[in-house]
């Protein structure tokens, strides 16, 4: 047994009853729709013929919509950790996503499918060793199989538990008269929960996973960085045959919901939450310690020391105080399929995102230095407040470039409230990303007219979403949420939102949690509403080095190729950056009138100009642990570059992890690959001077140039382009690669 994962003996039961089921399963509860009565009790017939259900013939919807059905799901009244929540929901307990649900297809006329009773999956009643619960489906290109995650399995009796874990399924034989047929994705990670699957344009299989991000299973599971409550560990690809497994990227707080857009790229949401440890700051409460290091027989220090970022109460620097810096905002992100070229969707920032709140300042005796953006410099006029963000992003399938997604709390909402609209197609310049209000704002009184969850444009150019008529922000009155059409204008904006698309599905369904059995008779969720129709497959990006560094590779003789092939085999990859003193004309929260000493100066005005000589890269390291509310797993935190096979030319007298800025301001590293890096710029002495906001991860063999610090969108703090010169520190770092071992 791995000392790492607790009831491996009852996960290898588990397993077994799970391959059982696949054979013998019995039928799905009993459900009906409102239109007519649906005994979906007992065991489908052995045909396996289709049993088509009378549901609700309205909006006249040109293809069949695929979706999932869930008992509705709370903890202590609360959505906290629950399947439907906005993070820590893929866990797969009774308590956390209760079994009962099933994955249903409503077809044009109106008539629904349960397509996980016919294949015998689920059970009615008291929910056992047979039951399900499904999320999240995902169409392949051709329109004719689907992925979606499942968890099998429920404590049959008072006071038992079990290991139970979402598992990725394939889903065929959609077509009215087709018999349905359920399989299990081969070679995904077996005693780890699998959640929001999509087909990659190569048919890779792309997901979200709690597996750790090295396979430790005594780093499992992966506390995020403000609850500390269990999370995925970024977004993983698998081949279509199985096996293969690769980590595209490594999120410290969780990754959500990836889709592919019409460009190719992996659009997904992030949790942007670097922050120190809050829990660190209750002693008494949580214990909080560090481990020495990552390893299983890691000794327990007697400290919870933090380095980096800024304190969260504030703290006191050789530039005089500093703010307290906290960070709670889920963004949208994009790589491309391979995980490569990780950033924010077309590099958009707080700026951008957040018009008209305060970003604080980092050094509060700094007059030139500004705890306000700039409006005239970005289109957006809509605030997306901490402590929340955009969730469920979709593409319009025919107005590429076009996205909607939920904007939402973190807590109470299950993830739902208005639906908004964006632009963010390929390229865009990111000070033109407009968010606009799709349905009703929230108001003072609540959301006028419900609220949304799972937004959903269609390729006819109608619309649907998930909807609960509750205004409340409290999700314990959130009692219903039914797939429906909402009513567009000419200008293809909401005007009201429309009947029930299923007429409700009911279903009455009891288990145990673990010590009091629990009950439920009423209407299911309708959850994650996909549309059953062939798409075009995106070319997938190929990304190539700009001619400021093809030059340097050149000059220096260096075959790109065999760099690449010795960074994938030593999973390393290589950043550069052409001029840290320029920094995009937005960004003011931070120092801006940077030089390094007799070397390139990029001012913005006539403030305080700060000297720069180091650029420390910092590695998340999952090394927070605690004792008095003890929790499985442990919490990165950052700490400077140490991975042995990170080799790069000497740095005497610069902090640890750092490479020297050049006199032309540029600077190149190698680093780890796979894992979350963030870093700062710091004076000769250490002191650091702009520090990065969120996490990046780069992958084998990736050559990743930023042009200059934070990036520039159009104009640095002096007026300027993007730099393009070309980088010298690159030059130093390929001639001391040549003379490496190899």
């Amino acid at each position: 047994m791995n000392s790492g994962r607790k009831l491996r003996l009852s996960s290898l039961f588990h397993a077994a009853v799970c391959a059982a089921a696949l054979i013998a399963c019995g039928g799905g509860g009993k459900s009906t729709a409102t239109a007519a009565s649906i005994d979906s009790g007992g065991s489908p017939p052995s045909t396996g013929a289709p049993v088509l259900i009378p549901g609700a013939a309205v909006g006249n919807l040109t293809n069949p919509v695929l979706f999932a059905t869930q008992v509705p799901t709370l903890k202590n009244g609360k959505d906290t950790g629950t399947r439907a929540a906005t993070f820590s929901n893929h866990l797969g307990d009774v308590g956390r996503v209760v079994r009962g649900g099933d994955l249903m297809i409503r077809y044009p006329d109106g008539t629904l499918r349960n397509l996980t009773k016919e294949a015998r999956f689920g059970m009615d009643g008291l929910q056992g060793a047979q039951a399900i619960a499904v999320r999240e489906p995902s169409m392949h290109w051709s329109g004719s199989k689907a992925l979606f995650s499942m968890v099998i399995g429920a404590p049959s009796e008072q006071y038992k538990t079990g290991d139970y874990y979402w598992q990725i399924y394939e889903v065929s034989g959609l077509g009215k008269a087709e018999s349905v047929s359920i399989t299990k994705v081969a070679g995904q990670p077996p005693f780890y929960n699998n959640v929001s699957p999509l087909y990659g344009t190569d048919d890779r299989i792309l997901f979200t996973s709690d597996r750790p991000r090295g396979g430790e299973s005594h780093l499992y599971p992966q506390l995020d960085e403000y609850e500390n409550m269990p999370t995925v560990t970024g977004i993983w690809s698998l081949s279509a045959t199985g096996g293969d497994l690769r980590l595209l990227t490594h999120s410290v707080s969780g990754a959500f919901t990836p889709i592919i857009d019409s460009y190719g790229r992996v659009i997904f949401t992030r949790w942007d939450h670097l922050q120190r440890d809050q829990q660190a700051e209750q002693p008494g409460v949580y214990g909080a310690f560090n481990f020495s290091d990552e390893s299983a027989g890691a000794a327990k220090l007697n400290s919870i020391a933090e380095m980096f970022p800024e304190a969260r109460l504030g703290s006191t620097s050789a530039f005089g105080p500093v703010a307290g810096y906290t960070n709670n905002l889920f963004t949208p992100w994009q790589i491309n399929e391979d995980g490569t070229e990780e950033e924010t969707l077309n590099h958009i920032g707080r700026q951008e995102l957040m018009p008209g709140l305060q970003i604080l300042r980092s050094f509060t005796s700094d007059p030139a230095l500004s705890d306000d953006t700039n409006a005239a410099l970005h289109s957006n006029k809509k605030t997306i407040r901490f402590d929340g963000g955009l969730f469920h992003v979709r593409e319009d399938p025919i107005r590429p470039g076009t996205y909607y997604g939920i904007y939402a709390r973190e807590f109470g909402t299950l993830s739902s409230n208005q639906i908004v609209r964006f632009n963010g197609g390929k390229g865009l310049d990111p000070t033109l990303t407009a968010i606009e209000d799709f349905t009703p704002a929230e108001g003072g009184s609540g959301l006028i007219g419900g609220r949304y969850r799972s937004p959903l444009p269609l390729a006819d150019g109608r619309f649907v979403a998930t909807h609960t008529p509750t205004t409340s922000d409290d999700a314990s009155q959130m009692r219903e949420f039914l797939i429906k059409q909402l009513t567009l204008d000419t200008a293809n904006r909401f005007s009201a939102v429309g009947p029930s698309l299923t007429g409700g599905i009911t279903k009455s369904v009891s288990w145990w949690d673990p010590d009091v059995k629990q009950s439920f008779n009423g209407r299911l969720w309708e959850l994650e509403p996909v549309e059953v129709v062939a798409r075009t497959r995106p070319t997938r990006a190929t990304p190539a080095m700009e001619q400021p560094e093809r030059s340097i590779f050149s000059e220096e003789a260096v075959d790109e190729a065999a760099l690449r092939n010795w960074m994938a085999a030593n999973e390393l990859a290589l950043i550069v950056t052409r001029n840290q003193t320029t920094r995009d004309r937005a960004d003011v929260a931070q120092p801006y009138n940077l030089q390094v000493p007799n070397g390139a100066k990029t001012v913005g005005n006539s403030g305080k100009v700060y000297n720069v000589s180091h650029f420390q890269i910092l590695q998340a390291d999952q090394i927070r642990g605690y004792s008095i509310s003890p929790k499985e797993g442990r919490r990165p935190i950052a700490q400077p570059m140490h991975d042995p096979r990170a080799k790069n030319p000497a740095n005497p007298g610069g902090p640890a992890g750092s490479v020297k800025i050049a006199l032309d301001g540029s600077t190149a590293a190698f680093v780890p690959a796979r894992r979350a890096l963030a870093w700062q710029i710091t004076d000769a002495a250490g002191n650091p001077v702009v520090r990065e906001r969120v996490w990046i991860s780069f992958q084998p063999g990736e050559v990743r140039v930023c042009a200059s610090c934070h990036g520039v969108n159009s104009r640095n703090q002096a007026g300027l382009p993007p730099p393009t010169n070309k980088p010298e520190a690159l030059r130093d770092l390929l001639r001391y690669w040549k003379n490496l071992p190899k």
